[in-house]
């Protein structure tokens, strides 16, 4: 979030009220001659280019992507202190919200991080060698396989989950409290709608 110059001597300006036109491309919250964000470049050299084009929905969804890649970026960072990538805390983090035994199989395991079972099975060799999950046989399946957190995974998982916390605070404090509810509010109704109304075909290349 943007603060205001407090700089002695100097007086905070002003943002324009909502009677200033805008320029094609620019943000509602940026000064005039302040230079353009990434987002609004890209739309304003397609605006160009592709004037019959409405190319508004990059001022959202472009936003996202690169917000997306910012957050993962964030994220990481505390993952790695602990020794582990995205996909290895996300494996201990789905154990250890299972409860006590803290135990999945893997397909279930793969179902709640959106991976291929193949590539749980990647993720689960790599915390096995390092001590911190173990595989049994499943005791009402002899020939499938169950994957609990060892003593010192969950200790890990525990430590790690605090300051992921910790994290995704700090990063959403750059939100006022009422601005964070609109928002979640916002995702959530797109989220639904989406997973709701399914995927669109893609249309063939050469036809409208």
């Amino acid at each position: 979030m943007e603060h205001a110059d407090h700089q002695p001597g100097r007086q905070a300006a002003q943002r324009p009220g909502p009677h200033v036109a805008q320029r094609p491309g620019q943000h509602p919250d940026r000064r005039p001659g302040q230079p353009a964000d990434h987002v609004a470049q890209i739309q304003a050299e397609w605006r160009r280019e592709r004037p019959d084009l409405d190319v508004s929905p990059q001022a959202v969804i472009g936003r996202l992507h690169r917000l997306a890649a910012r957050l993962t970026a964030e994220l990481t960072l505390v993952y790695q202190r602990y020794g582990l990538g995205e996909g290895e805390f996300d494996v201990l983090a789905a154990l250890r919200r299972a409860g006590a035994p803290y135990e999945r199989a893997p397909g279930e395991l793969a179902a709640h991080t959106m991976v291929t079972t193949g590539a749980m099975t990647k993720r689960i060799d790599r915390l096995e060698r390092a001590g911190l999950v173990t595989r049994r046989p499943a005791e009402d399946d002899r020939r499938g396989r169950v994957v609990a957190l060892t003593d010192a995974g969950r200790r890990l998982i525990d430590e790690a989950f605090t300051a992921h916390m910790r994290n995704e605070h700090r990063l959403l404090a750059h939100l006022a409290p009422e601005e964070a509810a609109a928002l979640q509010t916002l995702l959530a109704a797109w989220q639904d709608r989406l997973d709701g109304a399914g995927p669109e075909p893609s249309p063939r290349p050469g036809r409208p």
